[in-house]
């Protein structure tokens, strides 16, 4: 059933679901944490081309064993740092 105001939410509300939890209403997706050898391996793809296609995007994830969209969002977000340190 659903909280309004003056409900308090039930225990583990929805800002505890995670996004594998088909009920999870906005629940926001745990922060990746990349170990050290990943960081690495990102870096030295990023360093020879800044946009990866597709094809390289899957190689890269399956070497990686991370799924595409956590290589894609990692491209972003390191061109939006370049792009800051600019």
């Amino acid at each position: 059933r659903p909280w309004g105001a003056g409900q308090p939410p039930p225990e583990g509300g929805p800002e505890c679901s995670g996004p594998e939890e088909p009920g999870g209403r906005g629940g926001r997706r745990l922060r990746t944490a990349f170990s050290a050898e990943q960081i690495s391996t990102l870096e030295s793809s990023f360093q020879r081309q800044q946009y990866l296609g597709a094809a390289e995007r899957r190689k890269l994830a399956g070497r990686m064993r991370l799924s595409e969209v956590q290589i894609k969002t990692w491209f972003q977000n390191r061109r939006m740092k370049l792009k800051r340190q600019l």
